[in-house]
């Protein structure tokens, strides 16, 4: 044994252990946005969709068309159908996202239990796509923040992408695709239509909820004029920027690259920024889902 194996085995590099007020917090954080996401989506099932014969995507939308034609509340199918899929994603994803998902599909379905009775708000199917769209995209994407899913579907794409050369998002659309058209056949081909507006509504706000409407963005720029850039980013931004050492592929020379991160608000006026200094510059933006540590916290802007 080397002597960085034995202090790795004594412990020494161990990764710092969070404490238990802090675990018991985020466990409370996650229990919370999951009964709140499954409530929402309850909401917009039993009070918008499903009393306008409007259907969603994967497992909920087959709940709905199988409730429909063989009177069997909806809430005994969502966790029926949903059943083998917590099996699958146990066994492949892991123990917390089953169990997540498992308390989510639970109390999704006692929900639209409790919530059938109540009369919907609109009767107008238009309203009822968008408004209910809106809802369940929320809900679902606190859901799958938090680490848990709330339809099956998400699973079997998840293990279909690894197989074979598609996206999970392409899987989960060519299920919906086979979905919706059935709600065709069940409720007719206007409240088919209207279905579909309801899961793009739906499927937007997820992102939107999974991203954040303050997403962030990741932004490069190389210039001979680095550090007037950067100074002036720090300054009219109140963002902090970091050096790169880069290398130019054709002609070898050493280039200095900054590299920030922003908010989408803050993009044009960066790029005003940088027109100002170099407007020869390279930039290059992307989004970003998710930021972490780092200096990322914006500083006073005088």
């Amino acid at each position: 044994m080397t002597v960085s194996q034995e202090v790795f085995a004594n412990g020494d590099h161990q990764k710092p252990q969070k404490s238990g007020a802090f675990k018991t917090a985020k466990l409370a954080q996650r229990i919370i946005m999951i009964v709140l996401g499954a409530s929402m989506m309850s909401v917009a099932l039993e009070i918008f969709l499903v009393p306008n014969q409007l259907i969603d995507g994967g497992i909920t939308g087959i709940s709905i068309m199988l409730s429909h034609i063989f009177n069997i509340p909806l809430g005994i199918l969502l966790t029926l159908l949903n059943l083998p899929f917590l099996v699958i994603g146990y066994k492949q994803i892991g123990k917390t996202f089953a169990l997540s998902t498992l308390f989510a599909v639970i109390l999704m379905s006692i929900g639209t239990q409790l919530l059938h009775p109540v009369m919907p708000i609109t009767v107008e199917p238009l309203l009822a796509a968008v408004f209910g769209g809106v809802i369940l995209g929320v809900g679902v994407g606190l859901v799958v923040r938090y680490g848990g899913s709330l339809d099956g579907t998400e699973i079997v794409a998840i293990l279909v992408s690894k197989k074979l050369p598609f996206s999970v998002g392409e899987v989960v659309m060519f299920f919906n695709l086979f979905i919706l058209s059935g709600a065709g056949f069940v409720f007719g081909w206007n409240n088919a239509m209207f279905s579909l507006i309801a899961y793009y509504i739906a499927f937007k706000m997820i992102d939107v909820t999974l991203e954040g409407l303050d997403q962030s963005k990741s932004v490069w720029i190389i210039s001979d004029k680095f550090r007037d850039i950067g100074e002036a980013l720090t300054e009219r931004l109140g963002r902090g920027v970091t050096y790169l050492e880069g290398e130019g592929g054709f002609s070898g020379d050493n280039k200095k690259v900054i590299f920030v991160v922003i908010t989408r608000l803050e993009e044009a006026k960066l790029k005003s920024i940088v027109e100002d200094w170099d407007s020869d510059a390279f930039v290059a933006i992307g989004n970003i889902h998710d930021v972490k540590g780092g200096r990322f916290k914006k500083k006073a802007i005088h």
